[in-house]
């Protein structure tokens, strides 16, 4: 199994959503009631156009012998504008510009499918993110991550900030962790 990273583009995005239902509902049920799950699908995951238009946003190819065409396995980007987390339907989106001299660049929706999970396609990912966030001048990183994601960005040196109770609409809500992490110079 060979996996590649390159920037998503507009025709990714039936993909996209397909991989982030699935994603959602096969790997955030230890952490979240079914309720929860289905309402943040509909309020705050989705994919996010703006980070494909920018170009921070990255799909993971596997290819195999199998397939003449490499499959999307896994996704995630990194921003460069306010907005902590969610989808085009998101409401609390903030879409101005950060200045890399003060503020943090944004860890970005990362999903995986759940048969391809823990298998490096996550840190592959965060690796590209990181190192191109770095490239555009970002001393920091910062994410809200979901209870499920927080071991992962744990282990990659990610420090837990604060918990954020996002609300879900129908007296909803779910539980974010806001992290960041520093690199070091």
């Amino acid at each position: 199994m060979h996996i590649r990273i390159r920037q998503a583009v507009p025709e990714d995005i039936p993909t996209l959503r397909e991989l982030i239902d699935a994603s959602v509902r096969g790997l955030q049920t230890g952490d979240y009631a079914q309720g929860q799950i289905e309402a943040a699908l509909k309020t705050v995951y989705g994919v996010d156009s703006q980070l494909i238009a920018d170009g921070t946003y990255f799909v993971a190819e596997a290819e195999s012998p199998e397939n003449a065409k490499p499959a999307i396995v896994g996704c995630g980007g990194w921003s460069k504008r306010k907005t902590l987390f969610g989808g085009d339907h998101w409401g609390g989106r903030h879409d101005a510009l950060l200045d890399p001299g003060k503020d943090a660049a944004k860890i970005r929706a990362f999903f995986v499918y759940p048969e391809w999970a823990r298998r490096g396609i996550g840190s592959v990912i965060l690796n590209a993110c990181e190192d191109a966030a770095r490239s555009a001048g970002f001393t920091r990183l910062e994410m809200g991550a979901t209870l499920t994601g927080v071991p992962f960005y744990k282990a990659r040196g990610y420090e837990a900030l604060e918990n954020l109770e996002v609300p879900l609409g129908s007296g909803e809500s779910m539980t974010v962790v806001r992290m960041e992490r520093e690199f070091t110079v």
